[in-house]
């Protein structure tokens, strides 16, 4: 079904529904108690796909100033993610030969917890930021952020400063940004002769095969492809060199790019291998696309048998997280109170909030103690043997664990 919608990036007219998840609250609007009988705010959670540049989008609602100023969402509460941002760092610095003498940028720098392990290294930083609660937590731990919104009319002001990187890294926020032309165009601008870019993104053939939809929400515009990615750095005169495929949110592409003038640096076997891996599944046809709808239908099925069954048993259920995409999951399934008690995260800016749309509340993990669930349902999947791990005392009672991605899953 073609749409009245222009691609974002292409400017297209060629457009097509892949997936319509419904209406949906923004993921990280968490609710305190005295607004939960407020009116709130839900919008369509419908994916598009662009049949002339094969970028999967969805259409903008909220100004980027609503969703991103203030932000619930700190990077350093996920300790595996902490430690993938140690290994990435003494990765870069290795490969790049990177020194005091280089200056190395982060778009989206969060709470410093990348950054943090280039500035243990004497190696000059600067992090970006536009949440500015995040951005605080970062400059708390001496690391120096510009509270500010990246984009290619930004540019002016950093070069202010006098410094172009050597190193612009872009960890899970190509997604977020609503207008990529002039986000792409930015780095262009930005970047020195002869730097390198490495951007991290959830890859789109992961959220394909492995049936990852609740990684859908709308503060994620676009998902990529290698395919994609590449048409779209090529369209503002970079070039993308070398590929890594990475275990993180489920499965993530971190390429390296580079200006298109720059001649010291050659396509990789790898990057070519995955082009012909995406060309082999399909990616550059409309009919790889129009499977996934059926698939997620028949997962929500599954999630909702399961839930129902147990509460007919008698069974306690709670949550494990409140990430974004477990409430893409949670409102797309119609789960509320009536089967997850409540859930809990190690975040305390979460809680004692409630989850959008839900309402479902939020606690800190010891509640779990008193509760004594039967199922403990993970929503952060990605992080489920960390999660397991971590609370593995919940079979001391013979709790079990509940993983609904791919496939909804009981570990005893």
């Amino acid at each position: 079904m073609t749409v009245s919608y222009r691609c974002r990036f292409c400017n297209s007219q060629n457009v097509h529904s892949m997936i319509d998840l419904g209406m949906s609250p923004l993921c990280e609007n968490y609710l305190s108690a005295n607004q939960l009988n407020d009116m709130e705010p839900f919008y369509p959670l419908h994916v598009y796909v662009c049949q002339d540049c094969f970028l999967v989008q969805l259409e903008q609602f909220v100004p980027r100033e609503e969703i991103f100023s203030e932000y619930a969402y700190f990077s350093s509460y996920a300790s595996s993610w902490v430690q993938h941002a140690r290994d990435y760092t003494e990765m870069v610095i290795e490969r790049f030969g990177l020194t005091a003498a280089h200056f190395v940028v982060e778009l989206a720098s969060n709470d410093g917890y990348l950054l943090q392990h280039f500035v243990k290294r004497g190696i000059p930083v600067l992090g970006i930021e536009p949440a500015a609660n995040v951005a605080q937590a970062a400059i708390d731990k001496g690391i120096w952020t510009k509270i500010m919104f990246f984009d290619d009319l930004s540019v002016e002001e950093l070069l202010g400063d006098g410094s172009k990187p050597d190193l612009l890294i872009g960890n899970n926020v190509l997604a977020q940004v609503p207008d990529l032309n002039s986000f792409v165009r930015g780095m262009k601008l930005y970047l020195k002769d002869g730097g390198v870019i490495t951007m991290e993104f959830p890859h789109l053939l992961n959220l394909m095969e492995k049936n990852q939809f609740d990684t859908i929400y709308h503060e994620h515009f676009s998902y990529f492809s290698l395919i994609a990615v590449d048409k779209i750095f090529a369209g503002h005169g970079l070039q993308i060199f070398d590929v890594e495929e990475i275990p993180t949110h489920g499965g993530s592409l971190r390429i390296f790019a580079c200006h298109a003038e720059d001649e010291t640096k050659s396509r990789t076997l790898r990057l070519r291998q995955l082009w012909q891996r995406e060309i082999d599944a399909g990616l550059n046809t409309l009919a790889a696309y129009s499977y996934f709808a059926e698939q997620v239908k028949e997962t929500k099925r599954k999630i909702l048998a399961f839930l129902i069954q147990a509460k007919r048993e008698g069974k306690k259920i709670i949550g494990y997280g409140a990430p974004g995409k477990g409430n893409t999951l949670l409102n797309y399934c119609g789960i509320r109170t009536d089967f997850l008690d409540f859930t809990v995260d190690k975040n305390p800016y979460k809680h004692y909030k409630f989850l959008p749309g839900t309402h479902i509340p939020i606690y800190p993990p010891e509640k779990m103690n008193d509760a004594r669930p039967d199922y403990v349902f993970i929503l952060p999947w990605n992080f489920k043997d960390e999660i397991m791990g971590q609370i593995a005392f919940i079979r001391d009672w013979n709790g079990k664990f509940v993983v609904p991605i791919p496939e909804l899953t009981v570990y005893p």
